[in-house]
């Protein structure tokens, strides 16, 4: 009887029935029989409940990796597709390109989270209906309860993304972003900051609080001495459109404005994060090598190549910019030896040529969808593997060489 309550209990928590209880009946003990039993069916529990994730948790997690502030602003990143709330994640299928192919194939895999690296909805939709091969993904998406996410370009620029993942192909070598990204938190407030100076002539309290009552402004104030005159140097922080207000202000007091300093603030510059790679090898190879190099770490047989002006397959190779996917605007004007990207303008491999530089191309996805076998490692290490991590068997670069 103890036995068949033990199997009443495991069936009622929605698990599968497990082949230990005749061992259980060897046991000389009713009381370690419970204890063991009461442990399995804890582990069985823990087990289970974290197999899954809460879609805005997850959500967090995968801002935490990679935070979607260092994405392109013309690009459409996040949380597309979101059925409606809660939504648990048990399989997080991730893929390229997200076509209709793909999505069967997401579908039958019982995905509950897509992440697609180039967004599927990119132009804004006017209607979601059956007509085109896009408005038909959500359509799915929404109907299996399936939710869209796009890292896109936040991937390309992260110190562990795509475009890292593709220097890795070259050999050792040392590398930055050709285009680095800004801080996206810091701690000073506004764009501008505004300083100036007050005599003893002058009202300072009232200058002071007619200045913190302009919004989006915060004053900080300090003593100063000029041509051996105390003073009182006021420091203020301001927004845009805050400025305009502030220098109306000083510009009714010609001896306020004529001692005004006003200057751009920036965020500081991040040195592994931004668009691109430029990449410096410990040794310099011939173009020849890098090129099968390349090809090996991509897992190509044939790549586009445009030699430079005066320059043969034997040529060295020491300097590499790179940039996963369509590098033209990134890479235009850089000096390397060599270019690598998916894809260029015509004019703009023209260019790099006349200059001698070299341009390898491996079409668009092609230098970019390895890196998912990476980031399936790096996800599944970062979410402490709470979700099941899946790629896609169908996705593939829609290009072949005939």
């Amino acid at each position: 009887m103890r036995h068949e309550a033990v199997v009443c209990i495991v069936q009622r928590q929605g698990f599968k029935r497990y082949s230990v209880l005749p061992d259980f009946c060897m046991l000389p003990s009713r009381v370690r029989l419970v204890r063991t039993t009461v442990r399995l069916v804890h582990s069985l529990i823990c087990n289970s409940s974290s197999s899954f994730m809460d879609l805005k948790a997850l959500l967090s997690s995968l801002n935490d990796f990679a935070s979607l502030s260092f994405a392109e602003s013309w690009d459409n990143v996040g949380l597309l597709v979101e059925p409606s709330p809660p939504h648990t994640v048990n399989t997080l299928f991730l893929t390229n390109d997200l076509t209709e192919e793909v999505m069967k194939e997401a579908l039958q895999k019982k995905a509950d989270l897509i992440l697609s690296y180039h967004p599927p909805i990119f132009q804004p939709m006017k209607r979601i209906t059956w007509k085109t091969w896009k408005e038909r993904l959500v359509i799915r998406a929404l109907e299996n309860r399936v939710a869209i996410y796009s890292p896109h370009t936040a991937y390309d620029a992260a110190p562990q993304g795509v475009n890292s993942w593709l220097a890795k192909g070259l050999g050792v070598c040392t590398s930055r972003p050709i285009h680095p990204s800004k801080a996206p938190n810091y701690p000073t407030e506004g764009t501008h900051r505004v300083e100036f100076n007050i005599d003893h002539t002058q009202d300072v309290d009232e200058v002071i609080s007619t200045v913190k009552g302009i919004s989006d402004v915060s004053v900080t104030s300090f003593s100063a001495r000029t041509d051996d005159e105390e003073q009182t140097r006021i420091s203020l922080n301001c927004s845009q459109q805050a400025l305009m207000h502030v220098v109306a202000f000083l510009s009714q007091n010609r001896q306020l404005y004529q001692k005004t300093e006003i200057l751009s603030l920036e965020k500081p510059l991040l040195l592994h994060t931004g668009m691109g790679r430029l990449c410096v090898l410990d040794e310099s190879v011939s173009l020849a090598t890098m090129i099968e190099r390349i090809k090996k770490h991509l897992k190509l047989s044939h790549v586009r190549l445009a030699l430079g002006v005066g320059r043969t397959l034997e040529s060295q190779v020491k300097v590499v910019a790179l940039c996963a996917g369509s590098g033209s605007s990134v890479l235009r004007g850089t000096e390397a030896d060599l270019y690598l990207t998916g894809e260029m303008s015509h004019h703009d491999i023209l260019d790099a040529a006349s200059q001698g530089i070299n341009v390898i191309l491996c079409e668009h996805s092609n230098t970019e969808r390895g890196f998912l076998s990476d980031l399936r490692d790096m996800l599944g290490a970062h979410l402490e593997n709470k979700i099941n991590i899946i790629l896609s068997e169908t996705d593939r670069d829609p290009l072949h060489v005939v």
